[in-house]
């Protein structure tokens, strides 16, 4: 859950979501080094008027400051696409959720199961309950298992919408007749909050998504209640 005057990322709840903070930093320290030398030469020409004739017809500097950034650009792109196919590799996820983009809610179908599904509106402001979030909660939320692999299959039944969880390292558009599909773990238990990421309408502000992670016991219980009240 993001908090006021935060600079970085939410705590990472997931695999994929640790790695992709790991090379948030990474690729950070590499502009920091270079912004840093840039800013060291440029001080260093503006105050000082001595010339080095070497320096202004060299060889050996222009083949440095050509093969220097293309193994920069290596170190910053091997990585991001080692993450790139992490984030597309399902293997044989335990549940399958497929999550309908509306104006403006969202409808989740738990595949596996036979009547297992529910839509889920956000809370009103004048009937949220101390410590609900405003404009966050929703009256139904996607419980899921804690370390389990889980396959959403998003889609939208009439504009396009974006189902992301920031916490998961989740971002999946939702596309009216196509279905996409992605694939996460969550690592410990909570609650964690998304919203819908495409300007979807006039309502756009006012789709959360709320994923609740548990254990497989409580997990368990869960389906079969609302199995008994289906």
């Amino acid at each position: 859950m993001a908090h006021p005057s935060q600079l970085g990322f939410q705590d990472a709840a997931s695999p994929v979501m640790e790695e992709l903070l790991h090379f948030h930093d990474h690729a950070l320290m590499i502009v920091f080094l270079i912004s840093t030398l840039v800013l060291y030469i440029i001080v260093a020409m503006v105050s000082t008027k001595l010339t080095n004739k070497y320096i202004l017809d060299s060889q050996e500097i222009e083949i440095i400051w050509t093969v220097l950034p293309a193994i920069i650009l290596i170190l910053i792109a091997l990585p991001s696409l080692r993450i790139l196919y992490l984030m597309d590799e399902i293997n044989s996820p335990l549940l399958t959720i497929k999550a309908v983009g509306h104006q403006w809610y969202w409808s989740y179908e738990y595949t596996d199961y036979e009547d297992l599904g529910f839509d889920a509106y956000m809370i009103p402001t004048q009937d949220l309950t101390p410590g609900q979030f405003r404009l966050l909660e929703a009256d139904h939320r996607m419980v899921i298992p804690v370390e389990s692999p889980i396959r959403v299959l998003v889609s939208a039944d009439d504009v396009l919408h974006s189902w992301a969880v920031p916490a998961l390292g989740i971002k999946m558009d939702a596309v009216p007749g196509r279905l996409n599909q992605t694939a996460f773990i969550a690592s410990r238990p909570g609650i964690f909050y998304g919203q819908c990421s495409e300007i979807c309408g006039a309502n756009h502000s006012f789709m959360p998504i709320v994923v609740e992670a548990v254990p497989l016991e409580h997990f368990e219980n869960w389906s079969s209640r609302m199995l008994e009240d289906a």
